[in-house]
């Protein structure tokens, strides 16, 4: 109560009346009431707390399904939670902790940039966002990058841009074209483009999502190629429709683990270069590194015109960033986007942290080996276990496998994992995924598949 009532006082302050008429003198709240803050929990007594762990978040929103564990320390592909239970961690805050927990050197550099200064707005020249931009563009096809702080709010910017361009070209009726199983984000038009019906429940106008949005099945040429003739044929009374941009994950996360085929990306890049729109890949997932390459895009040998990354970027660090080259890196002018807490000193000191890393460790090749080790082994169990897991696939250190029976779905999989010691998680209804940090060693990797192969030997029992 106390804490509403702070927020409020400013507005009361402002000059804001409320009606009195309709409001009882007793709730009326008055600016000259002086009431103590209360202060919050500490910490570590509260991580401690073993008993209660669901009263203690009455106060946050349920929109999470969580695991009863309460991590408080890590340690490279450790975590070790309140009751000093100590975990592998496959999971990595879903491919985000590119370089494990606890890494000296991140830890360094947020620490440096956090005495210095960690925000000053992009009123002002950031020089650690010049450099993070600069690495993101000597290292990929982009020539300049926008800066926000997710991967949802990649993909927005990118949507936005989509449609500016269309309309610099004359497009009153912009459509941009995502495949059926998609993922890009929570944010409206990032949901829009995610074409799972399971996401848009409840949050529609008229049944409706945001307008200029068609969906294609994943990989599918033959349904890309009729529905981007239906969208330029198809002209309405009062303007002009064309498409604006074809958005496609390089691999499907959270739809499967499915990666995209080089034909289709090759037919979509031939689409759009016919007529006048942008090829977008939605790198969040699996870009910096976590596909045996830097971006997803290389494993495809296709050229996009726009990409977003987030999740490693910060190596666990909230920032997300839209690459563009060519036509599409000068569409956005001043004032077109924006972004309070975008390319901040602190977020952007990770990033070059995470980069640097990168670069002077030769990550993406241990990326590439152990990846190798982990479809190897996967496969091997799946063979071991032919009624309980199915097709082994991914790149990199972005694998999946197939949970197909009925009875032991992903998500149970997952659970007898946990018991073994090991942290999974699921990708869409019926496949684990294994997204390990990108330094995970050899013998890391051999441990993980044995207590997976523990776990599906006990469920198959």
């Amino acid at each position: 109560m106390l804490f509403r009532l702070a927020l409020v006082l400013p507005c009361l302050a402002a000059g804001f009346v409320a009606p009195s008429q309709q409001t009882p003198r007793s709730t009326v709240l008055s600016a000259t009431v002086e009431k103590e803050l209360v202060p919050p929990r500490d910490l570590d007594e509260l991580s401690k707390e073993l008993e209660g762990t669901q009263q203690l978040y009455d106060n946050v929103q349920t929109t999470y399904g969580r695991y009863p564990l309460t991590m408080v320390s890590g340690n490279g592909c450790r975590l070790t939670t309140n009751d000093d239970t100590e975990f592998l961690d496959f999971v990595s805050g879903i491919a985000t902790c590119a370089l494990g927990h606890n890494n000296p050197a991140l830890a360094k550099a947020v620490s440096d940039q956090m005495q210095k200064v960690h925000h000053v707005s992009n009123l002002y020249y950031v020089p650690a966002q010049a450099a993070l931009a600069t690495w993101l563009c000597e290292n990929s096809v982009a020539d300049k990058a926008f800066f926000c702080n997710s991967g949802a709010e990649a993909n927005e910017a990118a949507i936005k841009l989509a449609r500016r361009h269309a309309s610099n070209n004359g497009i009153t009726h912009p459509v941009i074209i995502s495949a059926h199983q998609s993922f890009h984000g929570r944010t409206m038009a990032a949901l829009t483009a995610t074409a799972q019906p399971k996401y848009h429940k409840g949050f529609g106008f008229g049944g409706k999502m945001i307008p200029g949005f068609e969906y294609v099945t994943y990989n599918n040429i033959e349904e890309l190629e009729q529905l981007v003739e239906k969208i330029v044929s198809e002209q309405p009374a009062d303007g002009k429709q064309g498409l604006a941009a074809i958005m496609m994950e390089a691999l499907q996360g959270e739809g499967g683990i499915k990666p995209g085929n080089p034909e289709f990306f090759a037919k979509a890049r031939e689409l759009c270069d016919k007529h006048g729109a942008l090829l977008m890949c939605d790198e969040v997932q699996v870009g910096m590194g976590r596909t045996g390459t830097l971006w997803g895009y290389e494993n495809l040998d296709v050229i996009p015109d726009v990409f977003t990354s987030a999740k490693a970027l910060g190596g666990g660090v909230p920032i997300g960033a839209m690459m563009a080259r060519g036509d599409a890196a000068t569409v956005f002018g001043p004032g077109d986007h924006a972004s309070t807490y975008g390319g901040n000193p602190l977020a952007c000191a990770a990033g070059v942290a995470v980069a640097k890393y990168l670069s002077d460790n030769n990550v993406l090749a241990n990326v590439r080996a152990r990846g190798e080790q982990i479809r190897e082994g996967l496969e091997a169990v799946a063979a071991k276990y032919p009624t309980v897991l199915g097709d082994v696939r991914g790149w990199g250190l972005i694998r999946g496998v197939e949970a197909i029976s009925d009875d032991i779905p992903a998500g149970k999989i997952v659970g007898a994992a946990m018991e073994q010691g090991l942290l999974l998680v699921p990708a869409g209804t019926n496949v684990v995924r294994f997204v390990p940090p990108l330094i995970v060693t050899e013998a890391e990797v051999n441990e993980a598949l044995e207590k997976f192969e523990k776990a599906v030997q006990q469920l198959a029992n």
